[in-house]
């Protein structure tokens, strides 16, 4: 239901495009609060969204467009792409599920139902390949390194897959990263807690290591992680050397150069020997850096059975199994 002063509020902020709350009290007269609460009404009534961060928030009017369509997709596609899908707009907005997989394909002029069968199709596949949920990375591993440290390695999932690229934990390990946004770092390290957890008991995990990170940011993703999972559990010491210049791993094109930057610039501290050690990464691509830390414990002699490696997105490239599929 409509109100005039909710009618008012729509015409003020179509007539600006965008409004603050300070414009639209002005307009009306009336208390903060009051328009506050009209504004979160017509949020809730899906006529009006919020873009920005306190105290530079601005209200627009959502627009009807043709997201509300029926489209001719099964039930069970439509469930998997609710479930799995995620795309962030070119003006910051997170869309989850079937409305970002609608938004995904009208602005790439894509035909909905044809493009639903195929996504549903390459979620089942790689679905094939998981136990428990998680991706075996050992064959890429092995056919990458002369010698492998870890003793398994997984992934939570791929950063990206074959024409819908970044996946929905791709999509927001990057913007949480890039925007150093702790809200949604929260909501990744409750989505992924469960399927850490449930290895930690699998492989009887006594001690956690976090990667460092490379780049230099206000908030780190991987200390962030360290904090929200906030497992009781030992934690493995390892160091990263700080350079004159950061040369991260994605910047180096040869395997040669990426296992020189993680020997070179990672240390494993002297620490107790523990059974079996889990090393956390937030992405990989070749692999060095959780290979070479793996070599450190055990030529130092930290470990007595296992080390485990989790990736929270890898890359598809040389994920071999992917052939058994």
């Amino acid at each position: 239901m409509v109100t005039d002063t909710s009618k008012r509020i729509l015409e003020f902020i179509e007539s600006k495009d965008k409004a603050q709350v300070k414009e639209i009290v002005e307009y009306l007269g009336f208390s903060r609060q009051a328009v506050s609460r009209q504004l979160n009404k017509l949020q809730e009534q899906n006529q009006i969204y919020k873009i920005g961060k306190p105290p530079k928030v601005f209200y627009s009017i959502k627009k009807q467009k043709s997201e509300n369509k029926e489209y001719n997709v099964k039930e069970q596609i439509r469930l998997v792409i609710e479930k799995n899908f995620l795309t962030i707009t070119v003006t910051g907005e997170i869309k989850k599920g079937w409305e970002g997989f609608i938004i995904w394909c009208h602005k790439r002029k894509q035909d909905v139902e044809k493009v639903a069968v195929d996504y549903y199709k390459i979620i089942k596949k790689y679905k094939s390949i998981r136990k428990n949920g998680l991706l075996d990375g050992m064959v890429k591993m092995n056919n990458t390194f002369s010698q492998v440290y870890l003793d398994n390695v997984f992934y939570l999932d791929f950063y990206a897959i074959e024409h819908f690229g970044k996946t929905k934990l791709g999509q927001m390990l990057l913007y949480a990263k890039q925007s150093q946004n702790k809200a949604m770092i929260k909501e990744l390290t409750n989505d992924i807690k469960p399927r850490i957890k449930q290895l930690i008991k699998e492989y009887k995990i006594d001690a956690v290591g976090f990667i460092p990170p490379t780049v230099k940011r206000e908030v780190q993703f991987m200390k962030e992680l360290e904090n929200n999972l906030a497992f009781r559990i030992n934690k493995i010491k390892i160091t990263k050397i700080k350079t004159p210049v950061i040369v991260p791993q994605k910047t180096l094109n040869k395997l040669a150069d990426r296992i020189e930057n993680a020997n070179k610039t990672f240390v494993v501290g002297t620490q107790p020997k523990y059974k079996n050690i889990l090393l956390i990464d937030d992405a990989v691509g070749s692999g060095a850096t959780l290979n070479e830390i793996a070599r450190q414990i055990k030529q130092k002699d930290i470990v007595q059975n296992k080390i485990i490696g989790l990736v929270i997105t890898g890359s598809l490239k040389g994920f071999d199994v992917i052939s058994e599929v």
